[in-house]
């Protein structure tokens, strides 16, 4: 595997010499990569193919639900159950034991465009970013977009709509909390850049500035999914693969994959196994640290 060190400080976070594993192929498009303690499996979406997969070392790859509404991000909430965004419906749903229930469809009167990635906040905020992609032919679309932004959204435990929290980016994609959760890191798939808010305590954003610029016209890949190890170091795709940058906006190194890769997360009972979907695949690689807690999916008292 191939790393690209501009700080020696990565190396305490991910071995140079760590081997990348192609753990399954033969996909469209793979995307949001969650692992599931509960069953031990990870579940991951092939948009175009409007499935969701679930993997294991033990039964290798499973569908999990077909159709899924071209989903494309997932995450756990805190009683372990399914969020995922909905291209083709244009919704949050949550997977329960009595099937799909949806959370968010519409923001005052008006059609999402298609939610993209979600995370859920210690209070059990579900926070989601809503661009055009989805759209888009083949990713569930074409459809008409309602709403004249591409916003972010917050959607309050028990509520039946969401805030909007912030709505001037091009195309917001990956998200993530800080582990104080004062902090929300959102990335912008067509500004190729990362942004840093400030989280009031109403759960207002302030000081939104950029944190990293990635490069630009390498045409190997574009910011999308976001993740933090424990540390609060960020992961997060863009091109040639996985961009690990501190907190402060420092790129500390890339994580070279074989494929332009979308998403990212933690897995496994130590939570240090991290899966990349990539393209056609999903590769996995050790790693020194761990996953972030509860931004990485897992439910709070597994980790």
């Amino acid at each position: 595997m191939l790393i690209d060190i501009f700080d020696n400080s990565v190396k305490a976070l991910i071995d140079p010499a760590s081997e990348l594993t192609k753990v399954a192929s033969g996909f469209m498009f793979t995307e949001g990569p969650i692992w599931d303690r509960s069953c031990q499996m990870l579940h991951f979406s092939d948009i175009p193919a409007n499935t969701m997969y679930s993997w294991s070392a033990a039964t290798g790859v499973t569908v999990k639900r077909k159709p899924s509404n071209n989903t494309n991000g997932n995450t756990l909430d805190h009683a372990g159950r399914m969020l995922s965004c909905e291209h083709h419906t244009r919704r949050v749903t949550r997977e329960g034991p009595d099937g799909i229930e949806v959370l968010a469809s519409h923001y005052k009167g008006k059609r999402l465009n298609s939610p993209n990635d979600v995370i859920v906040a210690s209070d059990g905020a579900i926070i989601f970013t809503d661009p055009h992609y989805g759209l888009m032919e083949g990713l569930g679309g074409p459809g008409e977009q309602e709403l004249a932004f591409r916003g972010v959204y917050r959607l309050a435990s028990g509520a039946t709509e969401p805030t909007l929290l912030v709505d001037d980016f091009s195309a917001p994609n990956g998200l993530a909390l800080s582990l104080d959760e004062r902090t929300l890191y959102i990335d912008d798939t067509i500004g190729m850049h990362l942004r840093a808010f400030d989280v009031n305590d109403d759960w207002s954003l302030s000081n939104g500035h950029v944190l990293f610029e990635f490069p630009r016209g390498l045409d190997e890949g574009v910011p999308d999914g976001l993740k933090l190890d424990k540390h609060g170091n960020i992961y997060c795709t863009g091109p040639y693969g996985v961009w690990i940058i501190s907190p402060r906006g420092e790129a500390l190194g890339c994580i070279h994959l074989p494929e332009v890769t979308a998403n990212l997360n933690w897995g496994e009972d130590d939570v240090q196994t991290l899966f990349l979907t990539a393209s056609t695949s999903v590769y996995a690689v050790r790693t020194l640290a761990r996953g972030g807690y509860g931004r990485v999916g897992i439910t709070p008292s597994a980790t």
